[in-house]
């Protein structure tokens, strides 16, 4: 059948348990990007939200070692990966305490960057 393809659905739960996780930082910004929700800190993109997906943005150099994390992909919503970014599978994130190891690596990461 025809139509529109159907849109993953926004995780409505993972961006308030990510706004929570954050609220302590005066230098974040929330904005639509990506298809989903996206977390800014200090003015670059951290941590999103994709349907169900938490998107993290880790750098080049940390590639690797985060796709070898169980529950995560490359992140490639146009079909190419974007370099620097991955996805992690809501299975990867089901406690506070995952998804708070996935917010300190982006910050660790978007900490390191000039500032804009």
């Amino acid at each position: 059948m025809g139509g529109k393809p159907k849109k993953n659905r926004l995780d409505g739960r993972l961006v308030e348990r990510i706004h929570d996780a954050l609220s302590h930082r005066s230098d974040v910004a929330v904005k639509k990007m990506f298809g989903g929700v996206a977390f800014m800190v200090q003015s670059h993109m951290a941590v999103g939200v994709n349907g169900s997906d938490l998107m993290v943005r880790v750098g080049k150099q940390s590639m690797s070692d985060s796709l070898a994390l169980p529950h995560v992909r490359p992140m490639d919503f146009t079909g190419v990966p974007l370099a620097g970014f991955v996805y992690v599978g809501k299975e990867g994130i089901t406690t506070n305490l995952d998804l708070i190891a996935w917010l300190n690596r982006a910050m660790a990461f978007v900490e390191s960057l000039p500032a804009k």
